[in-house]
């Protein structure tokens, strides 16, 4: 491989600049938005550094971002839907995965183009059928009905989960094939059984993987709001999400600053998340390697 000339060198510097920059600057934007107290309604132009710093826009969004429940409310009913889904959709997805990767049975070939279609499809598309779908199983059990199924952070998980599903499973299977199939041929040969190789030996070395689904499956329970408008009624069940979006009403009225403080708040459980994942990640990959 050939030295790279300075000219190349100061090119790639200069390309690697130009994109972090793109992807920073709109989260400088929304920093100086969120922090200036100069910023009333609409922005009027850009400045590099706050004009009035405050932090009085983060404390509006904690108290009351127009709904009856303050931030750390709305954050429980966020962490509830996603956390939720992505456990749902792990717990499911492995032994789904597990299934595609390592058994063999009619319909396995056609069970997961099946799945990587369901994969393809936007959560939005099926909204009118899936409001119809409760609705229906609502008025056939009543106890459903009383229960409030439809109008819930429970209904949300599960709809999310079973969107989260089909990429948990294409990327655990993955995984799961991954794993040199003779360490799970010695430890049948020692005796032991299926669910015994899967827990202890096919689990732990696939953990990566299951961790970026776990992310992933997160994230999009996190951040949808589209199907939550439509299901959810009740503002007790209200989600990060959903208020996000509701930045023309109420408290966010013309009020880009309130709309950037609470985007910001919004990020830092994922960024948490993130930084917790990363270590395990590089944790299990170390351990994998060795």
């Amino acid at each position: 491989m050939g030295r790279i000339t300075l000219r190349g060198q100061l090119a790639r510097q200069g390309f690697l600049l130009l994109v972090g920059a793109f992807v920073l600057l709109p989260v400088w934007v929304l920093i100086l938005m969120a922090t200036d107290g100069s910023v009333i309604g609409y922005p009027d132009g850009f400045h590099p550094i706050p004009v009035q710093p405050t932090l009085d826009r983060f404390a509006q969004a904690l108290a009351r971002p127009d709904h009856d429940l303050d931030f750390l409310g709305l954050l429980r009913n966020s962490l509830f839907v996603a956390g939720s889904s992505a456990i749902a959709s792990l717990v499911f997805g492995a032994t789904m995965a597990y299934a595609f990767a390592r058994l063999r049975f009619p319909g396995s070939g056609g069970g997961l183009v099946v799945i990587l279609l369901g994969a393809f499809l936007p959560p939005i598309a099926l909204a009118v059928p899936l409001f119809v779908m409760f609705i229906t199983l609502e008025r056939a059990v009543p106890a459903i009905a009383e229960f409030g199924l439809r109008d819930s952070t429970l209904a949300l998980a599960i709809l999310y989960a079973s969107f989260a599903l089909p990429l948990c499973v294409w990327l655990m299977r993955a995984a799961f094939r991954s794993v040199p199939l003779e360490l799970e041929e010695a430890a049948f040969v020692d005796g032991a059984s299926r669910f015994t190789v899967f827990r202890r030996i096919t689990l732990p070395l696939a953990m990566p993987s299951i961790l970026v689904a776990a992310l992933v499956a997160f994230l999009l329970g996190y951040t949808e709001f589209a199907l939550a408008w439509l299901f959810i009624d009740s503002e007790r069940n209200v989600t990060l999400a959903m208020v996000l979006t509701a930045a023309q009403t109420g408290f966010f009225t013309s009020n880009w600053s309130g709309t950037a403080a609470h985007a910001l708040l919004m990020t830092v459980p994922v960024v948490v998340i993130f930084i917790v994942l990363q270590r395990a990640l590089l944790r299990n990959t170390l351990v994998a390697a060795d």
